[in-house]
C-alpha cells in the first residue's frame, strides 16, 4: 500500500518531469480468473489423461484412479471435474465431435454437386481421425465403447446435421430423391466402421476409404432413386 505522502511527491515529480504520461500500472488479474485458468488446465489434463489411459488400457479395463494417476492432481480432484468415468469419455468424444461437425457442415456447405458433397465430407472426417493420434488410439481400443455413446445428444447432433443437410440437397433437385432419415443413418454408421479398419492399417489410407465410402453411397443412391420413384407411382395407381 502507497502512503498518501508518497502518492503526492509523486505527482510532484512528474509536474517537474520525472515521471510522465500518468499510465497506472496494469491491476494484478483478479483471483477469480486465476481460478477459472486453473480449472480450465486441470480439466484439460485430465482429458488428456483419460486419451493415454482408455488407448492403453481400455475403457473397460480402465479406473478413475488410473486416469489421476497420469497427472499432478490429487485423486479427489477428478470429482470437481467429472462424476465417474463415463463422463469423461462423453466429453472426450464430445469436444472432438463439435470440431468434426463446423468442418462437416462447412464442406458440404460449398460442395458445388452431390458427388462433392459425399466424397469431400468423407474425406474430411476420415482425416480428421487420422491427424489425432492419440484419439485414433483411444477409437482403435475402444470401438465397442464408442458405439454405444453414439446416441448421446452432444454426438447424435452430428447425424442431425447431415440428415438437415440431405434434406436440403434432395429438396433442391441436386440429389436423386431418396429416404434421407435411412440414408444419415447408413453413412453415418459405415462412415464410423469404415474409419474403424482404415485404423488399423499402416499407413493410413484416408484417401481409399473416402474413395470407397463415396462410391458406396453415389452408387447406391442412384438405385435407391428409382426404388423411391416407383413406390411413389405404385402408391399412386
Amino acid at each position: 500500500m502507497v502512503a498518501p505522502g508518497a502518492a503526492a511527491g509523486a505527482g510532484r515529480a512528474g509536474d517537474r518531469g520525472g515521471v510522465t504520461g500518468g499510465a497506472a500500472a496494469p491491476a494484478p488479474a483478479p483471483a477469480a480468473g486465476r481460478r477459472e485458468q486453473t480449472k480450465a488446465q486441470n480439466r484439460a489434463a485430465l482429458l488428456r489423461a483419460a486419451i493415454a489411459t482408455f488407448a492403453e488400457l481400455g475403457y473397460e479395463q480402465s479406473s478413475i484412479r488410473d486416469i489421476v494417476r497420469r497427472t499432478a492432481l490429487a485423486s479427489g480432484t477428478f470429482y470437481n471435474y467429472f462424476p465417474d468415468k463415463e463422463s469423461v469419455m462423453r466429453a472426450l468424444l464430445e469436444d472432438r465431435a463439435e470440431t468434426l461437425r463446423r468442418r462437416l457442415r462447412a464442406v458440404r456447405g460449398r460442395a458445388p454437386d452431390f458427388e462433392a458433397f459425399v466424397r469431400d465430407a468423407y474425406r474430411v472426417y476420415f482425416s480428421f481421425l487420422a491427424e489425432d493420434p492419440a484419439m485414433l488410439a483411444l477409437l482403435r481400443r475402444n470401438a465397442g465403447a464408442v458405439c454405444a455413446l453414439v446416441d448421446e445428444p452432444g454426438l447424435a447432433a452430428g447425424v442431425d446435421d447431415l440428415l438437415g443437410d440431405l434434406r436440403a440437397v434432395v429438396a433442391s433437385g441436386a440429389a436423386p430423391p431418396f429416404d434421407v432419415d435411412y440414408m444419415a443413418a447408413a453413412m453415418a454408421g459405415a462412415g464410423f466402421e469404415i474409419a474403424v479398419r482404415m485404423l488399423e492399417r499402416e499407413p493410413y489410407d484416408v484417401e481409399g476409404a473416402a474413395a470407397f465410402a463415396a462410391g458406396l453411397f453415389l452408387g447406391g443412391a442412384e438405385r435407391l432413386a428409382g426404388v423411391v420413384g416407383g413406390a411413389a407411382h405404385a402408391s399412386t395407381r
